[in-house]
């Protein structure tokens, strides 16, 4: 046990990243913007350890995030001055790159900070030994306690490679209380309050469903959570600062890139089923009640493949004909190509409408994607092919992309390995390496049985309207996978949600999901159903199998469709 922070019942964590490209000065803000004990900054995703194994094949020096060593350039002093602790997961694939490079920029600062990174989740070596192939990148989740582990042996800075998201809030936390390993609804509720700020500003109105109820929404200022003993958490922001922190903008980022009610991570599996959020004063929202199990056995692995190489041309359809005219193309381009792809796929937006006041009202998209193994069947082959169309093909031929190469794409899949398999490690400041042992207490997941649910809302009169009238929605990505979390505010709004917005309703409102398997699950303490559609997104995000590749809009097309809404329940 240490002590991060002057209270020792409450520590104050911020966030200061939720992506790799997220704003650069947010550090800073953080910093000068009023108390913190630790600051926190998510910079990994799918998609990013992509990008960063591609920036490692070019320079092995590299794999990191080299946005938050900008972001130490800058503020490393002031850090080191106010007494914040900087827990990262921006080592991406190179964490022992980037605290030499953090070292690096210490040293040309003229300061002395004590610098730990967290080692070990890097499974590519052994990839095949494990029986999770030849990919480009074999990442495990790591947990908190190689984090806990730096940060008790008096480390200013950690920085970690792929730990889950919440670890870096867990981290600190378990450090700061002395908790142990079988704490588990303490840990469960550190690692709710972190899955709500690893996105940063999602948690402060930004994405969120109902954001013209925010009075100031231009700039959000960064979240926080105010974590408590026993695991329960405060999540506000600083004072003077954009955006809002609301039991609905906690709530939105809670449903995100959720899957069943069991959170499993590899220090506990959290019960979202047992969250209870209330608000507690101007931009400040408790939860609580967060119950915790067992970690699963087997931890999950982020794999990597390069999948082939894809191109896209995009052809614009005006007026009149679009059906006939976007046949034509279609017929046209794949008779006039030299060789087939592998796949390819054609879709038609029809943005258009009838007697259009703008030309761009009269149009529709037709987008053909095609992917190969080899690039050169994707490159000019294809794209120099859609353009010797333009004097042939339907009238009022144009495009909104020009000739070019195929470009790589990847492919994300998950594994899992047994964690006695992975070699967590902490590299202390001093440079011992401390083991981190497994787990010795496991549960294997389960379904957790569809709760009791409550009466349906009597018979009365109905109204046809978006179903956004009086629900939020939140959705987002896991692989090829995409949830949508739904909720409503009141008692009664739930009793007719519950019942009314099924996996075949879901299905009807929207259509792509028609042949899918869908799977529901409900969390009746936040009013709230889940759904998991899978396969939606093909190969995951850098496969672009849809035009919204990550579903980031899939909720907001599910709160646009239409359902008989009781009268009684709208606002």
């Amino acid at each position: 046990m240490t002590s991060l922070g002057a209270d020792p019942e409450v520590l104050r964590i911020g966030n200061c990243s939720g992506f790799y490209g997220d704003r650069l000065s947010a550090m800073r803000e953080m910093l000068e913007g009023g108390q913190l004990d630790v600051l926190t900054g998510d910079y990994l995703a799918e998609l990013t350890m992509l990008i960063l194994g591609r920036d490692r094949m070019k320079d092995p020096s590299l794999g990191y995030a080299k946005t938050f060593v900008r972001q130490l350039e800058d503020c490393l002093g002031l850090a080191l001055e106010r007494g914040v602790r900087i827990v990262a997961n921006a080592g991406g694939l190179n964490p022992a790159g980037l605290a030499q490079r953090v070292t690096e920029v210490a040293d040309k600062l003229g300061l002395t900070p004590k610098i730990a990174y967290i080692d070990g989740d890097d499974l590519l070596p052994r990839a095949q030994e494990l029986g999770l192939g030849a990919p480009l990148t074999a990442n495990a989740y790591l947990g908190a306690w190689g984090i806990a582990e730096a940060l008790n042996a008096g480390a200013d800075i950690v920085v970690s490679g792929r730990v889950t998201d919440a670890s870096v809030v867990v981290g600190p936390a378990a450090a700061h209380f002395g908790w142990a390993r079988e704490d588990f609804d303490a840990l469960a509720g550190a690692v709710v309050a972190g899955h709500v700020i690893e996105c940063g500003t999602q948690a402060t109105g930004g994405n969120f469903a109902f954001f013209t109820e925010i009075e100031n929404l231009d700039r959000p200022g960064f979240p926080i959570a105010e974590i408590r003993r026993d695991g329960s958490s405060v999540i506000t922001k600083h004072a003077n600062t954009g955006g809002a922190v609301t039991v609905d903008t906690v709530e939105a980022q809670l449903m995100y890139e959720i899957q069943s009610a069991r959170y499993a991570g590899p220090d506990v599996t959290a019960r979202l089923d047992s969250i209870r959020l209330a608000a507690d004063g101007d931009d400040r929202v408790l939860i609580s009640g967060v119950t915790g199990e067992a970690p699963p056995p087997r931890w999950k692995v982020s794999l990597n493949t390069l999948g082939g190489f894809r191109n896209e041309m995009t052809f614009v359809l005006t007026g009149l004909d679009i059906e006939a005219k976007a046949a034509l193309a279609q017929r046209q381009l794949e008779s006039w190509l030299p060789v087939r792809p592998a796949e390819l796929d054609w879709s038609l937006s029809r943005l258009d409408r009838p007697d259009a006041e703008t030309e761009e009202q009269a149009s529709a998209l037709l987008r053909c994607v095609v992917r190969d193994p080899e690039p050169d069947k994707v490159g000019r082959a294809f794209s120099s092919v859609a353009v010797e169309l333009a004097l042939a093909s339907y009238p009022g031929f144009t495009m909104t992309t020009p000739p070019g190469n195929g470009a790589p794409y990847g492919v994300y899949t998950a594994g899992y390995v047994d964690a006695a398999e992975v070699a967590h490690t902490a590299v202390l400041p001093d440079g011992t390496r401390v083991p981190i042992a497994p787990p010795t207490q496991t549960r294997e997941l389960d379904e957790v049985p569809e709760p009791e649910l409550p009466q349906p809302l009597p018979a009365g009169e109905t109204r046809r309207l978006p179903l956004g009238s009086i629900a939020l929605a939140r959705s987002g990505d896991k692989g090829g996978n995409a949830n949508i979390g739904v909720w409503v505010r009141t008692d009664d709004q739930w009793r007719w949600l519950v019942h009314t917005l099924t996996v075949d309703t879901l299905r009807a409102l929207l259509p792509e999901t028609a042949k899918l398997t869908v799977t529901r699950h409900v969390l009746p303490n936040l009013r709230a159903v889940n759904f998991i559609v899978e396969d939606l997104l093909g190969l995951g995000v850098a496969y672009q199998a849809r035009f919204d590749p990550q579903a980031k809009g899939l909720g907001e097309w599910l709160r646009s469709r239409h359902l008989d809404i009781p009268v009684e329940l709208l606002p």
